[in-house]
């Protein structure tokens, strides 16, 4: 196999100098390093040059893959660690009391029971770490050996953690005072999430941190929001749970555009108005309204407002407007002789 060229270099120390990037900037870079090829135009290509990236970074257990950002719905593409222990993940720059605090988030996070998929800063700041350390000895008292880095993990320990997990994205702020998952974690810890079972999507099979629920409590189906807009994208398709059957309830906003669609829309078993009969009956209003301008100009004389000149002009619109009609209307009476 051939060795990666400088091409295949750029898009990896890019990927490991700046974090994962958005798919628009990734796409972006990669089409100024093909000289000009969009990975939208050019998938194979795309395909391929990653494919040969990966099949040389799994010697280092590592791989290029995309994933989303499940609280708003962003690609991301980004090198991660394919060991499924997180503290392989953290080990590098973070300290074992560190890791717990992340464990003992991360857990927190997942099994809230909004599935919302954020907790409080509150709540973050009072996680407990000391379960988070595994002690080999069970038989004596496990408070008593944990070690002291555990025990006397501070508060202000505590928030410049959490601020540096953020900072590198294994964490990030969703709204005020919320904090959820980062797109790091995201992409890192998806057999993290298979392993601890926690419930997927139905749609996309990946784990479900940030997703709807069934209104019906005793189904489990959980789909992510932007989902839910592929799978009922059509205004008119069944909406039923894939799960139990239930109807799924409309997401913030969706009613409105619903409505607006409908008034725009003919009803069941009535016949939308083709274009050439709608251009006639505005041409028709048009037309008589300047019948009506040339009407009042000639009724009020000399003196009136409206010149002489603007008069003809408006007869000689209407003139037009009426040849235009009569020519568009050709088409409709063919068609009409064509059926009879």
């Amino acid at each position: 196999m051939a060795p990666l060229t400088w091409r295949h270099h750029t898009l990896l120390q890019a990927l490991l100098s700046r974090g994962p990037l958005p798919e628009p900037d990734f796409h972006a870079l990669f089409t100024d390093m093909t000289g000009g090829k969009n990975p939208a135009t050019h998938k194979q290509l795309f395909v391929d040059t990653l494919g040969k990236i990966n099949n040389e970074l799994k010697y280092l257990n590592f791989d290029l893959r995309a994933g989303i950002n499940q609280y708003d719905g962003t690609v991301y593409y980004g090198v991660i660690n394919t060991i499924a222990d997180e503290e392989s993940k953290l080990g590098s720059k973070y300290s074992v009391p560190q890791i717990a605090f992340y464990k003992g988030l991360l857990e927190a996070i997942v099994q809230e029971a909004g599935n919302d998929g954020t907790i409080t800063t509150i709540d973050a700041f009072n996680v407990r770490i000391d379960n988070q350390v595994i002690i080999a000895d069970s038989t004596q008292d496990s408070q008593s050996r944990l070690p002291s880095s555990i025990t006397n993990f501070s508060f202000n320990q505590k928030e410049k953690t959490l601020d540096d997990l953020i900072q590198d994205r294994w964490l990030s702020y969703t709204s005020p005072g919320n904090i959820g998952l980062g797109i790091r974690s995201f992409l890192d810890l998806r057999s993290w999430f298979r392993s601890n079972d926690i419930p997927s999507c139905e749609v996309c099979n990946e784990a479900g941190i940030k997703a709807s629920t069934c209104p019906n409590e005793g189904c489990n189906v959980r789909i992510h929001s932007y989902c839910l807009k592929k799978k009922f994208s059509q205004r008119k398709a069944s909406r039923a749970c894939p799960g139990c059957s239930t109807e799924w309830p409309r997401q913030e906003g969706e009613d409105e555009h619903d409505d607006d669609e409908d008034t725009n829309e003919p009803e069941e078993g009535q016949q939308a108005p083709s274009a050439p009969s709608a251009v006639r009956s505005s041409r028709k209003r048009r037309k008589g309204v300047k019948a009506e301008l040339v009407e009042e100009a000639e009724r009020a004389g000399p003196s009136s407002a409206m010149p002489r000149r603007s008069s003809r002009r408006a007869k000689a619109e209407v003139a037009q407007e009426a040849s235009s009609s009569a020519v568009a209307s050709q088409p409709t009476r063919s068609s009409r002789r064509r059926k009879n």
